[in-house]
């Protein structure tokens, strides 16, 4: 038993983690707008 408590202790602390980790760069980091342009070729536009 204390070694299925081991483990999932582990498992929550590297949850909280990746949750951490996924939170600051959803609030801290600001995306980047730039132009999208591409050419999209005739045959695909037909279908």
């Amino acid at each position: 038993m204390p070694t299925l408590i081991r483990l999932l202790a582990i498992l929550g602390i590297l949850f909280g983690l990746a949750y951490a980790g996924v939170w600051a760069l959803a609030t801290k980091v600001e995306p980047q707008e730039r132009e999208l342009s591409f050419t999209v070729p005739q045959e695909r536009i037909g279908k």
